[in-house]
């Protein structure tokens, strides 16, 4: 069973490619947008070159890339963990990025979902999510980068799998994730040995 808040229907299909937001600020080079949330929203994936760019892959808790994705080789699979968000050792964002940039948790992720509008569209090339500020019409985009699994890329285009830095409750193979596709969004719970996108926040 799913233990978060539910679907959610994401807006209509926009075909043409869309602009977001200008940073506005920096974090150690890292761009950032305020959109009025708890926490400011990064421009980009953690590995990527702009806002459309796919970036790196991920296992859940995992600060380096693999050229395979099990169970066999996760560093945090089965593990019983706290939440790892600003945990250099376990969170990709402040190891990459240093600074206060961190993994979003579960609840950021919630937020993100709740207070903007979601709407499917492409940029760069990249089929994805324009997600815009219902408080300040501020907005970024999160591409659907898919996700790796053993050494094969999944639904690329189709799906955003994008990790939280809280871990399931009560299962210690999974963790909290936000996962859409062009009519499906919300925060949900999958195997950590996933390789996943890392979109990071800072306070």
């Amino acid at each position: 069973t799913r233990t978060t808040s539910g679907k959610k229907k994401p807006t209509s299909v926009k075909k043409q490619s869309v602009k977001v937001s200008e940073p506005d600020g920096f974090v150690n080079d890292h761009g950032y947008v305020d959109l009025g949330l708890s926490v400011k929203w990064a421009t980009c994936n953690v590995g990527a070159n702009s806002p459309s760019d796919y970036g790196d892959y991920y296992a859940w808790g995992e600060t380096s890339i693999k050229s395979s994705y099990t169970g066999d080789n996760s560093k945090t699979y089965g593990e019983s963990m706290n939440d790892i968000g600003g945990n250099s050792s376990y969170d990709v964002a402040r190891y990459r990025w240093g600074g206060s940039w961190r993994l979003p948790t579960g609840a950021d992720c919630q937020e993100l979902v709740d207070k903007c509008t979601w709407t499917w569209t492409t940029q760069g090339g990249h089929n994805g999510y324009k997600v815009t500020s219902k408080t300040n019409g501020k907005s970024i985009f999160l591409p659907a980068a898919g996700w790796r699994y053993g050494t094969s890329s999944y639904l690329v285009g189709e799906y955003g799998y994008y990790w939280s830095s809280t871990p399931y409750e009560s299962n210690t193979d999974i963790a909290y994730y936000l996962i859409f596709d062009s009519s499906i969004l919300l925060t949900d719970w999958g195997l950590r040995l996933y390789g996943g996108s890392v979109r990071p926040v800072v306070e």
